[in-house]
């Protein structure tokens, strides 16, 4: 044990793909085996998510730099782990909990505890001289993520351009997770080519996705459909659609307010006009149908929805185990979206995947907005058998990065590696 013991943790302030300050942490063992860890940074962030810390001085690059939270990590943190071994994940990022002592993590920052618990795991893996997702995983870990990316980025993502935050794609049709990255990458360029015949700028969004200038939040749909016909696909067959609504963004008293299409919705109205949209597109998938704290309309829009799609919940469930504890309760939704730090820690967004899958519901391992280099979600993915990844789009190195990771890994298991597919969400549609 004495060469997986912590010797040093050390916390730096670098920066994000926007451009963002967000925390690095190195946690380096007796052995002089090194873990490194980089905390992502969302942009539609839910109201019950961890607290991100930050120093909210004007004067330091817009008040968002985390030197608070670096420091924590450093003369706070740092020291209570030197001695432990870092193999013992759980228990550590319990300690983590503890020296925190909030529910939220305000104290140390979520972002500071979440550097640590990454780095923590990476570096209990080079110590053992095998990849994270084995490592966290075991032999089982060897199912492929089916991956949903990114097309069209609009909402926070694009400057509150249009209503919808993503229009995303899914490729069911294929066979191996190397063959789906290469049938949505026709997709991305076919698109690009029809923004470009419609006259439209084509502009990149924070997560790699065209930037949309629409008249209306279906002109998305329908120029997406158009893609991946234009891509020599089958709408729905080869590859299907997925959105992100982000409805928190625009729930204002009670209504669902859409600025393109200059309306407010009841719950039961905007459910009807979703269900429209499932009826006309090949849509497999709607990621916040409804506000964060809209109980209500989360049941109105799952009853209408009957088993139709996947039904995710991101700002509804913040991959809060008592949150997704509730939404099972009441029967809402049917897949839970899973963000290392909506949470913190590595050990409660692993608790979260199983209780999820447990549950019969579908995890959806997600990126950030404020993406780095640091690939830790698609060996989450894989370690846990949560069976999907969204990263955002395929443009973009820090979006490459885990993509890329999935390629390498898939290549490594060999005729052991799953790639579930289309029946992957059998699971939770019925076929009418």
């Amino acid at each position: 044990m004495s060469n997986t013991r912590i010797k040093q943790v050390k916390a730096r302030q670098i920066y994000d793909s926007r451009a963002n300050p967000t925390v690095e942490v190195d946690v380096i063992l007796e052995s002089g085996v090194m873990g490194r860890g980089l905390v992502p940074s969302g942009a539609s962030t839910g109201k019950h998510e961890a607290v991100e810390l930050r120093d909210n001085d004007p004067q330091k690059l817009g008040g968002k730099s985390v030197l608070t939270a670096v420091k924590n990590v450093n003369e706070i943190i740092g020291p209570k782990l030197i001695g432990l071994d870092a193999l013992d994940q759980a228990f550590i990022d319990n300690l983590l909990l503890e020296i925190d002592g909030t529910p939220n993590k305000a104290k140390m920052g979520a972002n500071a505890i979440l550097g640590v618990s990454m780095a923590t795991a990476w570096a209990a893996a080079n110590s053992q001289n095998i990849p994270l997702y084995r490592y966290l995983g075991g032999s089982n870990a060897r199912t492929l993520p089916v991956p949903m990316i990114q097309i069209i980025g609009g909402g926070k993502h694009a400057n509150g351009s249009i209503d919808i935050q993503d229009y995303l794609v899914v490729p069911v049709g294929a066979q191996t997770f190397t063959e789906g990255i290469e049938m949505v990458i026709n997709v991305y360029h076919a698109t690009r080519k029809v923004f470009a015949e419609q006259g439209k700028p084509v502009s990149v969004a924070d997560e790699g996705g065209f930037w949309p200038t629409f008249t209306s939040n279906t002109e998305g749909l329908d120029l997406l459909v158009a893609g991946i016909e234009k891509a020599g696909y089958k709408p729905g067959k080869d590859i299907a659609i997925a959105l992100d609504i982000a409805s928190s963004h625009f729930y204002e008293d009670g209504k669902y307010c859409f600025s393109l299409e200059n309306c407010k919705m009841s719950a039961e109205e905007f459910a009807d006009i979703l269900v429209s949209w499932v009826d006309k597109y090949p849509i497999i998938s709607i990621e916040d149908g409804m506000a964060e704290d809209d109980w209500e309309g989360w049941k109105v829009l799952t009853k209408k929805m009957n088993s139709r799609i996947q039904l995710v919940g991101d700002d509804l469930f913040v991959t809060n185990i008592n949150r997704i504890k509730r939404g099972l309760a009441e029967g809402v939704g049917n897949g839970v979206l899973i963000k290392l730090n909506q949470i913190g820690t590595l050990t409660e967004t692993m608790q979260a995947i199983e209780l999820t899958k447990n549950a019969g519901y579908l995890p959806i391992v997600s990126a950030r907005s404020g993406e780095t280099e640091d690939a830790i979600i698609v060996h989450l993915a894989i370690a846990t058998g949560a069976g999907q990844l969204k990263v955002g789009s395929v443009a973009r190195s820090e979006r490459g990065a885990k993509w890329n990771e999935c390629i390498r890994i898939e290549e490594e298991l060999g005729e052991m590696g799953i790639y579930p597919g289309k029946e992957l969400f059998e699971r939770v549609i019925k076929r009418s």
